[in-house]
């Protein structure tokens, strides 16, 4: 049974920090939302504000909002990502609140609550959990790469993106759920907290994960889902990008995981990695797309996050990139993603 839970925004419930409340609020198989505390943004629905579908998640100003208005909550879900992965005050004290009515805790931060002294004596004395989803695994739980993913002979395809919190794993979700209505077996490996969360079986927790292991990780992941589920392709959520410089990633996928296909999310109206101006300008889709070929895999599809452009715009940059790229274009959120499992039936 799916888990009920309240997730807490820090009031942050409509920027990029949120992309975990986002992701848990159009859906998981983990846990039922009951609502979003955001005091900012309250007496509204999660799903209108979100993407404006309608979803029956009230947007709430507390916790003590929450405890009043649900019979039961079994975790409260921290559904932000900070700089740093730090629990801020305002954070901590809604966690604190929550122990004392016995709630658990389900905390996607590096900022580990189990480590907090004050904090896990509260959830011992209220006999809840605190789930730290970013705990590093011990030396002896990981894996090595072995080579054994060249025995994969199924589609492995990556979603990268041209710069973090793009829609890679929504992306993503979104294909496994068209392929499955298309009777495509198809599996998603995560590899962020938010995975976990929406309740996908294989993967791991890129950075919370030893280097030296990263590679071993993802290949067990994949191999693991291969063995067990018997797909007919599997999909990778990509991480950061490959040349975000606060933490460029993505070879991996191409490398260590044989991804031979590639589906790209680009956001038009973005011009710097993370917004960022010192961090510099995020190159053009044509030379993201030249590295990766390098590299022996191929960009089968374009995504667009078509966030801050209006309609016309957006069908602008399709139309413009479809006809530069010869690929199929989509707009995952407006549009679905059709096209993309029509480019996977030829795999």
């Amino acid at each position: 049974m799916k888990k009920n839970i309240v997730i807490a925004t820090d009031n942050l419930l409509l920027t990029n920090n949120a992309k975990t409340a986002h992701g848990l609020i159009r859906g998981s198989k983990r846990f039922e939302v009951l609502a979003i505390i955001d005091e900012k943004n309250k007496n509204t629905d999660a799903g209108e504000i979100l993407d404006g579908t309608y979803r029956n998640i009230p947007v709430i100003a507390s916790i003590h909002e929450a405890i009043k208005t649900f019979d039961t909550i079994d975790y409260l879900v921290i559904g932000v990502a900070t700089i740093g992965g730090v629990l801020s005050n305002t954070l901590l004290n809604v966690i604190s609140e929550a122990l004392k009515k016995g709630i658990g805790i389900v905390n996607g931060l590096h900022d580990q609550l189990n480590e907090r002294k004050d904090i896990a004596l509260l959830a011992e004395l209220a006999q809840v959990e605190l789930i730290d989803i970013r705990k590093p695994k011990s030396i002896k739980e990981m894996h090595f790469w072995t080579g054994d993913i060249f025995k994969v002979d199924i589609p492995i395809i990556a979603f990268l993106a041209m710069d973090c919190a793009m829609g890679k794993r929504t992306t993503a979700s979104l294909v496994v759920e068209e392929c499955l209505k298309k009777n495509m077996r198809a599996e998603m490996i995560y590899t962020g907290q938010t995975g976990w969360m929406q309740g996908n079986k294989y993967g791991f927790i890129f950075d919370s994960t030893l280097n030296d292991f990263v590679s071993g990780e993802l290949e067990h992941s994949i191999i693991t889902c291969w063995k067990e589920e018997k797909p007919d392709l599997i999909l990778l959520e990509g991480q950061s990008s490959l040349r975000n410089p606060s933490g460029p990633c993505g070879l991996e996928f191409i490398i260590s995981g044989n991804a031979k296909q590639i589906v790209l999310i680009h956001s038009p109206n973005q011009k710097y990695y993370d917004d960022n101006i010192q961090w510099g300008e995020i190159p053009s889709v044509e030379s993201e797309i030249e590295i990766i070929e390098k590299f022996g895999s191929t960009v089968i599809a374009l995504a667009l996050n078509t966030s801050g452009l209006t309609k016309s715009e957006a069908i602008y940059h399709q139309v413009r990139y479809q006809e530069s790229l010869g690929i199929p274009v989509v707009m995952p959120m407006e549009e679905g993603v059709t096209n993309i499992i029509s480019k996977i039936k030829g795999l």
